[in-house]
């Protein structure tokens, strides 16, 4: 069987995986940013290079094949300063506000005012402890202080009712536009192209006739340049965020969530990655719909109403007793095909085939609908 040596340990491997692949498979981390392994996206942002002997250039472990006899090293001296110097040029191209924030005003560099200056810094970074720049930067021992911060001009979309788009955050890592295309099928986000120097080149800019808004673009970003606009500001690496993993409550498919939580409310909502049925992946509703847990109109008790057309709370029992009797009386008076029922996707399938088996069996009618099918 084939074999490599990765620091010292050799290991086997199957034909088509990575060097990643067999890394990761010894327990070896390398650092990645623009990898993606459910859409198979990479060799973009070469944080992941490894030094290969014999070979004069370094190579992206994301996409390099593994090859019989290699002999691979993932932390030399050489790797580690490359890495540095990738993580330099990113953090300088754009303006990420995270770093040395705690310094007073006076005492920023030129970096940071110029992050400082931006618009749409009203609050900390919504990615300020979660975005994998910021960690691979700290991790990696990057000075930022003394950067000098490139010119250009970065485009801010903050129209959208649900997505913030900061693209001076914005890494070009080509991951909204991977996971568009090949999982939500939506092309909504042109794919990327052109140099990282040529400005104008390229921004993930979304096509709305094409976009369905479900958020797929956000849970990929690894840094804050895509952000779910209500949960904008509202946490940051200081605060205690709880992550709840639950059900999404809009219909029968039973997709996984996790729910950010803060002071008991929700402040924002992911897709569980790896996790079946949806695999992190989610509607518009599902990521987004979550404000009705809130919603002053939200009804709390049954209502019944008055003979002046005005409503009055009713206990469960007195609402349920009302609704049999109301039933039977139709049915009685107009026969069973004067009745129907319209069951909820919200619902669970057992409840939805709960409701038609009562209709068909007990009320003896074939009128039963269910909403999604409109």
């Amino acid at each position: 069987m084939s074999s490599v040596t990765i620091n010292g340990t050799q290991a086997s491997f199957q034909p088509g995986q990575t060097i990643l692949d067999v890394a990761e498979s010894l327990g070896i981390y390398i650092p990645t940013l623009c990898w993606l392994p459910k859409t198979g996206h990479g060799k973009v942002c070469r944080i992941c290079s490894v030094e290969v002997k014999g070979r004069d250039r370094l190579l992206p472990a994301c996409s390099a094949p593994a090859e019989d006899g290699m002999v691979i090293e993932t932390d030399s001296p050489l790797v580690r300063a490359t890495r540095k110097s990738i993580l330099s040029l990113l953090v300088a191209e754009g303006r990420h506000d995270c770093f040395l924030r705690k310094l007073p005003p006076d005492l920023w560099p030129p970096y940071q005012k110029a992050a400082g200056d931006m618009p749409h810094r009203e609050h900390p970074c919504p990615a300020e402890g979660k975005c994998q720049l910021q960690a691979l930067t700290m991790k990696c021992n990057v000075p930022v202080k003394d950067l000098v911060p490139e010119p250009g001009h970065f485009p801010l979309d903050d129209e959208h009712p649900m997505i913030t788009r900061d693209f001076s955050r914005c890494v070009q890592c080509g991951r909204c536009a991977s996971v568009c295309s090949a999982i939500q099928v939506n092309d909504a986000i042109p794919p990327q192209f052109g140099r990282r120097a040529e400005k104008e080149s390229w921004w993930p800019v979304v096509d709305y006739t094409r976009c369905t808004h479900c958020g797929e673009c956000v849970q990929a970003c690894p840094t804050g340049a895509l952000t779910a606009k209500k949960a904008y500001g509202l946490a940051v690496r200081e605060d205690k965020v709880d992550t709840v993993r639950t059900t999404c409550p809009y219909c029968g498919v039973g997709c996984q969530l996790n729910l950010s939580v803060k002071d008991d409310r929700i402040i924002e909502v992911n897709g569980v990655e790896n996790a079946s049925p949806n695999k992190g992946s989610l509607c518009v509703k599902g990521r987004f719909g979550y404000d009705f847990i809130y919603s002053k109109e939200r009804l709390t008790d049954p209502l019944i109403r008055r003979q002046d057309g005005s409503f009055r709370k009713a206990s469960w029992d007195e609402a349920l007793d009302l609704i049999a009797a109301k039933f039977s009386e139709t049915i009685e008076n107009h026969g069973p095909d004067a009745v129907a029922g319209v069951a909820c996707a919200r619902s669970i399938n057992e409840d939805n085939y709960q409701m038609q088996k009562l209709f068909r069996a007990v009320f003896k009618t074939n009128n039963i609908d269910h909403c999604a099918r409109t």
